[in-house]
């Protein structure tokens, strides 16, 4: 299967009182699509209380596309994707 190479984005936004659940869960998905990660950058910015997130994945499309869908619907999380041409 024909893959391409996409570079995610990530915000996670640091609320009061909201555990850590979207944490937990976006590293439980970063972990089952583990296998396709070229690497990955966490920034943490405390004085926005937000971290910063950058994975590079070399994938099929619809991977690529199901991990980013599964990211966003995480509460407090923000996630955008580019793409490589080919």
């Amino acid at each position: 299967m024909e893959t391409r190479v996409a570079v995610i984005s990530i915000l996670v936004e640091e609320a009061e009182g909201r555990s850590g659940d979207s944490v937990e869960q976006l590293n439980a998905l970063l972990h089952e699509y583990g296998q396709y990660i070229i690497g990955r950058m966490g920034l943490p910015y405390r004085a926005k209380r937000v971290n910063i997130i950058c994975i590079a994945m070399d994938a099929p499309q619809n991977v690529i596309s199901a991990l980013s869908g599964k990211i966003g619907k995480l509460a407090g999380v923000s996630v955008k994707t580019a793409y490589t041409n080919q």
